[in-house]
C-alpha cells in the first residue's frame, strides 16, 4: 500500500513541474490543426474524385 501511495505522490510532484502552455497557445495550435486537417481532406477527396473518373474511363 505504501508502494501506491508513493507513486500517486511522485505522480502529483511531476505534474507540478510541467510547464502547461497558454491558452492562447493551445486555441493557436487547434486552430492549424483543423485547417490543416480539412485541407489535406480536400486534396485527398479532389485526388481521389479524379482517380475514380479516370478509372471509369478506362473501363
Amino acid at each position: 500500500m505504501n508502494k501506491i501511495v508513493q507513486f500517486f505522490k511522485d505522480c502529483y510532484g511531476e505534474l507540478k513541474k510541467v510547464i502547461w502552455p497558454s491558452r492562447d497557445s493551445v486555441i493557436a495550435s487547434t486552430k492549424i490543426v483543423l485547417v490543416s486537417t480539412l485541407v489535406v481532406a480536400l486534396f485527398l477527396g479532389v485526388v481521389d474524385f479524379i482517380l475514380v473518373r479516370g478509372i471509369d474511363l478506362l473501363f
